[in-house]
């Protein structure tokens, strides 16, 4: 895991929101001080750790500890999550974000003045496209990527295409040559040839329409780029988020989970299913069951492992131990580096389904060479100063699709069915 720490950027990082402070049980911190989230985070964990610990060695329920338990609990998720945040912010950072160079400023006037006044003229006409409505300017359309990776967990951890089509098409060699051992004199038959299949990624179409009156759009003070871009990307990221999960092919990207063995996309990709472990519960996960996941993928894919689940199941992995009494789970030591399980760095996932029968609530893998996002590029903006009176509409499109790329590098753990 690449470690993010460049002092400039850690202290632009001030948009967090403060975990919420738990009176007698979790300290405050400065969200804009990462060094004192990170103390803060581990502080709490410790609280934890220790309240859980007298619970273990009570050996009864007390309904004042577990309250206590619970809330230490929540505050310890409360911090991650705002670190988890801060790594998302430095990763983009990075990247690049939010650096694109202007390629063509005539262009990008027309499309502000497009914005506020319904002004078309000969250079905006040249970002026409072929389905309606104009092309955003290269260096917008990259602002709505760059927020969607801060608040896209998958976008995060998966690779992503782009592409100036309406699909992408991956080869797969499925192998089966075949090979025998032969004497110095034998003769040599022909063996069999490899097989190769394919795996067709198409995209399906995110749209926002967001609105504003003509009295914000003469506002020359109103950056209408950062608007719009604010506008969209929430939906958008929330969306993506749900589909790349769990999403069924159908005008939006297919999910990972349905390429476990048994769903409904199990057949789709040539390499075969994800596999899954089944735990032995409806709704209780065990430090055993943990192991078995990380060990079902093979030693050669693991290098880039982690571990992706919803924050109510983290919540109660949290409480495991391994047979030394040592807790599976511990939070991020720096800047820039994620809370780990069993030693692999966890990413928390909402869309991820609750511990519950017949549900997959973690996965495990390298979802870098696992999953494939594909972005067709440019974000596309109609205009709409009629339908809605006095509010002008700007009906915005952006394609994208998904899929699992390689099944062999993702793991799932898939709870006991309901009797």
């Amino acid at each position: 895991m690449k470690h993010y720490s460049p002092p400039a950027l850690l202290a632009r990082s001030t948009a967090l929101v403060t975990p919420r402070a738990v009176t007698g049980f979790g300290p405050r911190a400065d969200a804009s001080d990462p060094k004192a989230l990170i103390e803060a985070l581990n502080k709490s964990f410790e609280e934890f750790k220790a309240a859980h610990d007298q619970k273990l060695k009570a050996k009864v329920d007390d309904v004042v500890l577990n309250e206590k338990i619970d809330k230490i609990n929540s505050s310890v998720g409360e911090f991650q999550t705002a670190i988890d945040e801060l790594n998302a912010k430095l990763a983009a950072a990075e990247m690049g974000a939010g650096k694109g160079k202007v390629i063509d400023r005539e262009y990008t006037d027309a499309f502000n003045a497009h914005f506020r006044k319904g002004d078309v003229n000969a250079a905006l006409n040249k970002g026409a496209d072929d389905e309606g409505g104009y092309l955003a300017p290269v260096e917008w359309d990259r602002s709505i990527i760059d927020q969607m990776v801060e608040i896209s967990p998958m976008r995060q951890i998966a690779q992503v295409q782009t592409i100036s089509t309406a699909g992408f098409k991956k080869l797969y060699n499925l192998r089966g040559t075949g090979s025998g051992w032969v004497g110095e004199t034998a003769s040599r038959p022909q063996t069999n040839t490899p097989e190769f299949g394919s795996m067709t990624f198409a995209t399906g179409e995110l749209y926002a329409n967001p609105a504003a009156t003509q009295q914000l759009l003469d506002d020359a003070a109103i950056n209408l780029e950062q608007w719009l871009g604010g506008e969209v990307q929430t939906e958008f990221a929330y969306q993506e988020g749900i589909a790349f999960v769990s999403g069924n092919g159908t005008n939006k990207p297919y999910g990972f989970l349905t390429f476990v063995t048994g769903a409904a996309n199990a057949a789709v990709n040539p390499l075969g299913a994800i596999a899954a472990t089944t735990a032995a519960s409806q709704t209780a996960i065990t430090s055993d069951e943990l192991v078995t996941l990380v060990y079902s993928l093979p030693g050669e894919l693991s290098g880039n492992a982690r571990f992706v689940m919803n924050r109510l199941t983290l919540s109660s992995i949290r409480k495991l131990k391994d047979g030394q009494g040592n807790y599976l789970w511990q939070p991020s030591a720096q800047a820039g580096q994620p809370s780990q399980l069993l030693g692999a760095p966890v990413t928390e996932i909402a869309a991820m389904p609750n511990a519950a029968a017949s549900a997959i609530p973690i996965a495990y893998g390298d979802f870098r060479r696992g999953y494939l996002i594909v972005d067709r590029q440019g974000v596309r903006v109609l205009r709409d100063p009629y339908t809605n009176k006095p509010y002008v509409m700007f009906y915005t499109t952006k394609r994208v699709g998904g899929g699992v790329q390689d099944p062999q590098a993702i793991k799932a753990l898939k709870m006991a069915a309901g009797g």
